[in-house]
């Protein structure tokens, strides 16, 4: 087979030449053919196709294949779109974003020089669904293998809302994925559960209009790595450079579309605030090999990690659930109570420290790269929402926190949520305290009368009522009374111990 180069100058897409590779490495399959399947497949119906892309080595000898076949074809047999997309979890390590974000450039830049239907895309979570907003705003824990809470929001349901966007344009799509059958007994198993006989195309976990394609199933690690480093990246990209980014991290985060794709590897190629492991070797290997302006990131990724001590919970963590407020006890062997969301004052904490850690890299960092924005306004003005709404945050915290730390204001919305101040917050913690009642739930039902009031129907707000009086407001010496082994002061969240040492 010629060489096809990367130059899209000289490319030529009506060529029925591919790359000039020692296809003897690939001892189950001929390369042409491999090309030739890819081919067929796309030519066997108007099903656009949608590529997962994630940086990684899987998923860029997984393009790369597709995208050397579809460059044999004829311009009269491209007539269907292939988006490639890729999920940015808005928490990525700066060094993937920029891999990634070049990556897409230079795909759609190719794309439209050498005639070919490629088009990428980032899809991002919702708002809501932020890693900090969950994180910081509603108090959840610090994800780890248990519950692992971040993949859902920040990977599978972007990307599932990009495939179900064009389901309902097109009526069906094959999604076509780097996996492989090697990556783990489980995957195996779910690829083969989902297979389809007599078909290069397999059943979606999920939707009925969607169907797979995994061109590289039956390849192993060594397959991957022997295609990448001889064959030529037809996008303007260098798979060296690719390389060495896993000589840092030492393994990826695939592209996740379902939960039985394996979140990342033992080690990390991709959140700088992953805690399901146990160390980010990764942002180890990046600062020691002299990325230094990182270490802030790791100072905070370990910070959420050192809440995971199970001896240390309950100093970060409530008593009550966020929803329901109520107070549960442990099950699975153990005794006392079971700690839950994070305490509203150890996310201020957090928040200022994450304020913290923003600036401090950027300061780090060169003063012609661009600006790095760990957590964005849209985030932090949803924060503010919530401690609002339900932490009855009289005292407005996050715009304070941002202020001093940042020194600048942001476009903040004035009494969205009703005119209550600081300064009412601390005359009802006197005439509170005075009548023995909780403060915060007088704020909480004060809060619900105000987002009701005016409205011409008021039903609901008797349900509010309700929900808000079901909570259990019993102060934490009362609660322990009830469960051995429990000292409230084991409870109580510490100032002095913030730092976490």
């Amino acid at each position: 087979m010629g060489t096809t180069s990367g130059d899209p100058e000289s490319a030529s897409s009506d060529s029925d030449s591919g790359p000039d590779i020692d296809t003897s490495v690939f001892e189950y399959r001929d390369l042409e053919e491999i090309h030739k399947e890819i081919q067929e497949t796309y030519l066997a119906d108007d099903r656009p196709w949608v590529i997962g892309y994630s940086g990684g080595k899987d998923s860029t000898t997984t393009l790369q294949l597709i995208w050397y076949a579809i460059s044999e074809l004829s311009k009269e047999q491209l007539d269907k779109p292939i988006y490639v997309i890729s999920s940015d979890t808005l928490v990525e390590t700066p060094k993937i974003v920029n891999h990634i974000t070049s990556t897409l450039d230079k795909i759609n830049e190719y794309a439209e020089k050498e005639d070919l239907p490629f088009e990428a895309h980032k899809v991002y979570p919702d708002v809501s669904d932020s890693f900090f907003v969950n994180l910081i705003g509603r108090g959840y824990p610090a994800p780890n293998q248990t519950f692992r809470w971040c993949t859902d929001r920040l990977k599978i349901d972007p990307a599932d809302n990009f495939i179900l966007d064009k389901v309902s344009e097109h009526g069906e799509v094959i999604v076509t994925l780097g996996a492989r059958k090697a990556e783990s007994a489980t995957r195996e198993q779910v690829m083969n559960l989902h297979s389809i006989e007599g078909s290069n195309l397999s059943r979606h976990s999920k939707f009925a209009n969607a169907f797979v394609f995994t061109p590289i199933e039956d390849w192993i690690v060594d397959d991957v790595w022997d295609y990448l480093l001889q064959v030529e990246c037809p996008w303007g990209k260098d798979n060296r450079d690719l390389a060495a980014l896993y000589q840092e991290a030492d393994d990826e985060c695939p592209m996740v579309i379902d939960t039985s794709t394996p979140s990342c590897g033992n080690s990390r190629f991709g959140c700088w605030t992953c805690t399901v492991v146990e160390e980010d070797k990764a942002m180890e290997n990046m600062i020691d090999a002299g990325d230094d302006w990182m270490e802030p990131l790791l100072e905070f990724r370990d910070l959420l990690k050192r809440t995971q001590n199970p001896e240390k919970k309950p100093k970060f963590r409530e008593m009550k659930g966020r929803r329901f407020g109520d107070i549960r006890e442990k099950t699975n062997g153990g005794e006392g109570i079971i700690p839950r969301t994070y305490k509203l004052e150890f996310r201020k904490h957090l928040l200022r420290k994450l304020l913290e850690t923003e600036k401090e890299v950027n300061e780090r960092k060169d003063a012609d790269e661009e600006y790095l924005d760990l957590i964005r306004d849209a985030e932090l003005k949803e924060i503010r929402r919530l401690w609002r709404e339900e932490e009855a945050d009289w005292e407005d915290s996050v715009p304070r926190i941002y202020n001093d730390v940042m020194g600048e204001h942001l476009d903040w919305i004035q009494d969205d949520l009703g005119s209550f101040s600081a300064e009412e917050a601390e005359i009802l913690e006197e005439v509170a305290s005075k009548h023995d009642v909780p403060p915060k739930l007088v704020k909480r039902l004060l809060d619900v009368e105000l987002r009701h009031h005016g409205m011409k129907r008021r039903a609901s707000i008797y349900n509010k009522i309700d929900g808000v009086f079901k909570e259990d407001w019993r102060t934490t010496a009362e609660v322990v009374e009830d469960f051995d082994g429990e000292d409230a002061d084991d409870w109580e969240y510490d100032i002095k111990y913030e730092e976490l040492t």
